[in-house]
């Protein structure tokens, strides 16, 4: 994603909105646009994009284009609608949220598994903006016009985020993230034995080739497909045939954890979108398949939880350290896993 500060076309000004904007990577080889948007846009059809594109509301360097144009490195795609976008017509909806701290400045709140954080296609409401902007008035917008938002986690992921509260504080606060000074760390159960004790794994994280729906480590020649991403982990416990590790991020790629973990040949526990709710790992006995099924009853998430979170205050310059408990699905499954593991040993 870029700055786009060209020249605007009278229909644009007039009626038309930016929905989605993306710049094909240095690397792109020609793909027709309508294949390129298909794997970036989640839950939509290329059917729907091939409609969107006859109706002119698909536009490439500023033009508006077939489905069958051929994007090439460098390009800017848009798809431009008549109505404004969702984030633009938030509603302010009444939704409980768990606040860990708050001042004038900046809210920490923990995030409940299955919470979207912002609106996007597929999901209009009930995300933690909606409730945001219920609960606080005037909230800065983030460079995507997202209210509060510094930084995200994933639908069913649990656990901190720092929200906020003024222009100031959004400032400050995206600066220490883009200039990876804030402290994140996730607790994962992950499938298999990590071997080594402590690691760090390096790839650059872009779109998968063939599913749309996930990430995937670009390396070689086809690096620059991806943007750099690093995850330093450490082990907690060794638990049979999974282990419990600790993930500190140093960049924040979209599924940056899940991506980086399956990419080193431990995906995380129940992670359905990465073939983790599936067994990986263990026996081919009926009770163990039985087992397992009945952790993922347990646990029906990916099994991820961002539990630390650290920054600098914007206004004080206090560093601030905050902690969220591994909640309860995640914490029962776990114990089930050393109970099944400690009998294995007897």
């Amino acid at each position: 994603m870029s700055n786009f500060s060209d020249s605007i076309g009278p229909k644009e000004s007039s009626n038309l909105h930016e929905h989605y904007r993306f710049v094909a990577g240095t690397g792109q080889q020609p793909l027709r646009v309508d294949k390129f948007l298909l794997n970036f846009i989640e839950n939509i059809t290329r059917s729907k994009i091939q409609q969107t594109a006859k109706e002119g509301h698909v536009w490439v360097n500023d033009v508006p284009v077939k489905s069958n144009h051929k994007v090439k490195p460098n390009d800017i795609v848009r798809m431009m609608l008549e109505h404004p976008t969702y984030e633009q017509l938030l509603t302010p909806q009444n939704i409980p949220i768990t606040i860990v701290y708050e001042d004038e400045e900046v809210l920490v709140v923990n995030k409940v598994a299955g919470m979207v954080v912002h609106p996007g296609h597929g999901n209009y409401e009930g995300t933690l903006i909606n409730a945001l902007i219920y609960h606080f008035d005037n909230l800065p917008n983030n460079s995507s016009n997202r209210p509060g938002l510094v930084h995200r986690i994933d639908k069913d992921t649990s656990g901190l985020l720092v929200v906020a509260k003024t222009e100031n504080a959004m400032a400050h606060l995206s600066k220490q993230f883009a200039n990876k000074t804030s402290i994140r760390e996730y607790v994962a159960l992950v499938w298999g034995d990590v071997k080594e004790n402590t690691g760090t794994i390096e790839g650059n994280i872009g779109r998968h080739p063939k599913n749309r729906l996930q990430n995937f480590v670009w390396e070689g020649e086809e690096a620059d497909k991806g943007k750099p991403a690093v995850t330093h982990y450490e082990v907690i416990e060794r638990i049979g045939y999974v282990t419990l590790v600790k993930c500190k991020l140093e960049t924040g790629r979209t599924h940056q954890i899940r991506v980086h973990m399956k990419h080193i040949g431990h995906t995380l526990f129940n992670d359905e979108r990465y073939g983790g709710d599936v067994i990986l790992k263990g026996t081919t006995f009926t009770k163990y398949k039985q087992f397992v099924d009945n952790c993922f009853k347990i646990l029906p998430r990916q099994a991820l939880h961002a539990r630390t979170l650290g920054f600098e205050h914007p206004t004080s310059g206090e560093n601030l350290f905050f902690e969220a408990p591994v909640p309860d699905d995640i914490f029962n499954c776990i114990e089930k896993w050393r109970s099944y593991s400690e009998k294995q040993r007897l």
